[in-house]
């Protein structure tokens, strides 16, 4: 019987990475999209100060979900529960999401240039208002279970329905929750209403965030090839779409969604109001950091006996070339005075640091014969051959059921084997 299980966590994850891929170039490092004419005379430029703390800021923001989305991803691949196994993304879906992310694109651009911008954008806000309550409240949950005291009151709840009845019987959603997860989906559709009615940047911030953390947790690379196929295919559709047409740009001055962090460059001299924005795609944190997860916690699980003698090289190493691509792209930005795709300056620091690593160490063999799926998830069946079956059905039946009946005996072996 096919059973189908509703995971909305990593339904949210996959739909919020594939709209901030799309989105992915239009919101690397840079301003907030220019305003009109009579705004741009009256704002003040930003201050040193201010560009430092909101790029700062910035920087940070990118490497918290990295860090701990990492971290988490590990025992999620360890978990026995079938609903919470990381998404693991093969060589052909890393070859199709460019394909799939350009699609979203040019459809988003198509809908703003036919229809009301106005209308699309309430109709967005609704969609990544269920996202984002989902995300948050899968991010906060571990968290908050430290705080509810011991003698909670805590129940089990099952949201269940099927289609048919007897034996065609099909579950079509079969989710379970407890009390807990109830007041930490509260919590996040308080955050959800705050941005409905506010848009605003710190409930932007929390949203991003959690479908940042959610997306490295949950969105796995089976190998290093792959996460080179990844990347290397939204590095060209990044540079494509941000310099050779302007789909991007006017994609992302008309779109208003939390798929990018921002912080104000003028917080100094307007608090919490301020509204001059630097900003950071959620595509230039989760593509890397899958790549970085690959090379981070998870491997470090798993690593073959050739790479035990330095753990933490690769993920350090890993880490270190993502904040060198994110600090080039800014000084790049500002050199150029023009928002920059961050993939552009991400994607090669990230494949080129580690690769460096490897080629000084003599480990490049070993690191792309590393297949993650066979280590981090031992409990995954995998058919490595197609046995050879004759005779009846019959026949078939009784001959399994007497090897399994039977002990298996230890083969013997001659002292000259031994």
């Amino acid at each position: 019987r096919r059973v189908t299980h509703f995971r909305p966590v990593r339904w949210t994850c996959r739909c919020a990475m594939e709209e901030a891929a799309a989105l992915n170039g239009s919101a690397g490092p840079g301003a907030s999209p220019s305003p009109p004419a009579a705004t741009a005379s009256a704002r003040p430029p930003a201050t040193p100060e201010g560009m430092a703390l909101a790029y700062g800021s910035l920087v940070l923001m990118a490497l918290l979900p990295i860090f701990f989305g990492a971290l988490r991803s590990v025992s999620c691949a360890k978990s026995k529960n079938s609903s919470e196994m990381p998404e693991t993304i093969t060589s052909r879906d890393a070859a199709r999401f460019p394909i799939v992310a350009s699609c979203t694109l040019l459809g988003l651009y198509l809908f703003f240039k036919i229809f009301s911008q106005e209308y699309i954008n309430l109709l967005l806000s609704m969609y990544f208002f269920v996202l984002g309550i989902l995300a948050l409240s899968h991010t906060i949950s571990p968290m908050m279970n430290r705080f509810f005291p011991a003698n909670f009151p805590n129940k089990q709840y099952q949201l269940l329905f099927t289609q048919g009845s007897g034996e065609s019987k099909e579950e079509i959603v079969n989710y379970e929750f407890d009390t807990k997860d109830l007041v930490c989906l509260a919590l996040s559709s308080v955050v959800g209403v705050w941005y409905l009615l506010r848009k605003h940047w710190i409930a932007n911030n929390l949203f991003g965030l959690a479908f940042s953390l959610n997306g490295v947790e949950l969105l796995h690379l089976n190998n290093v090839s792959t996460g080179c196929i990844l990347l290397g295919g939204l590095f060209i559709y990044d540079v494509f779409w941000v310099f050779g047409t302007n789909v991007m740009v006017t994609v992302a001055k008309s779109f208003e969604a939390p798929i990018k962090l921002v912080f104000p460059q003028d917080l100094l001299e307007k608090g919490l109001e301020a509204d001059n924005f630097a900003m950071l795609g959620l595509g230039d944190i989760v593509i890397p950091a899958t790549g970085i997860s690959l090379l981070g916690p998870s491997l470090l699980c798993s690593l073959p006996s050739s790479l035990k003698k330095n753990t933490h090289t690769y993920f350090y190493t890993s880490f270190v070339a993502y904040i060198f691509g994110l600090g080039l792209t800014i000084f790049i930005m500002h050199i150029f005075k023009h928002a920059q795709p961050a993939l552009l300056y991400l994607v090669p620091a990230c494949i080129g640091f580690p690769l460096l690593v490897a080629l000084a160490k003599g480990e490049v063999t070993e690191m792309f014969s590393y297949e993650s799926s066979a280590e981090i998830l031992p409990h995954t069946p995998r058919l490595t051959h197609f046995p050879t079956v004759s005779g009846s059905p019959a026949s078939l039946a009784d001959s399994m059921q007497q090897k399994l009946s039977c002990p298996r005996r230890r083969r013997q072996q001659s002292p000259s084997a031994m």
